[in-house]
């Protein structure tokens, strides 16, 4: 298998880059519990550049309103529609806010409509075991940003696979910590990104 990069959307509106220890972060959890080959840093592709299609997953986060330019938008749909895998998640873990609402519109107008994912989904048992479906964060349990635990995330299935996994949760602050503090936590948090990239590598 050729080496996994995790890749990081840079887009011209918003605040792409709100959540930089991400990277290293899911990095470091692919490396302690698979097998994958991963590089040691993760890599920022533009959305609306022809590299986006060197890499299965992209990961776009940010709390500002989104909007596409239209070689974005274009860019990204085929992106999806060749077999790529866009992982979207609001930093604001609010579903009135501006990143939210425009984020969906633009999802819309470039690859489809965003659906509840069944919490059965295969996505939840591509690595680790996921019976609910979606982790809770710590944001939603502490009552943070719009007050809700979030008992789905949605998604744009093209035949059949995730072609855009969005997440109201707010795993961009989850998973935005130095990965040497896992070793304070009793569980990691960050498993289910491995999931979401093992699927995307999968699928």
């Amino acid at each position: 298998m050729a080496e996994f990069n995790w890749a990081t959307a840079q887009y011209d509106s918003g605040d792409w880059d709100s959540a930089p220890m991400v990277a290293p972060n899911l990095i470091d959890s692919i490396a302690r519990y698979t097998t994958i080959d991963v590089a040691p840093t993760g890599v920022v592709v533009p959305l609306g550049s022809r590299d986006l299609f060197k890499y299965p997953l992209v990961f776009l986060t940010g709390h500002l309103p989104v909007r596409f330019s239209d070689v974005e938008r274009d860019t990204l749909r085929e992106y999806c529609r060749r077999g790529g895998l866009l992982f979207v998640d609001d930093h604001n873990h609010d579903i009135d806010g501006e990143f939210h609402r425009t984020a969906w519109e633009e999802i819309a107008r470039a690859v489809g409509p965003l659906r509840d994912l069944p919490n059965d989904h295969e996505l939840y048992r591509a690595f680790f075991e996921f019976r609910d479906g979606p982790p809770t964060t710590s944001h939603e349990l502490n009552g943070w940003g719009d007050n809700l635990v979030h008992k789905h995330l949605q998604a744009v299935l093209l035949d059949g696979r995730i072609a855009v996994l969005y997440s109201s949760k707010d795993y961009a602050s989850e998973w935005n910590y130095h990965p040497d503090n896992k070793r304070f936590m009793s569980q990691d948090n960050t498993r289910f990104g491995v999931n979401v990239v093992v699927y995307a590598l999968t699928r």
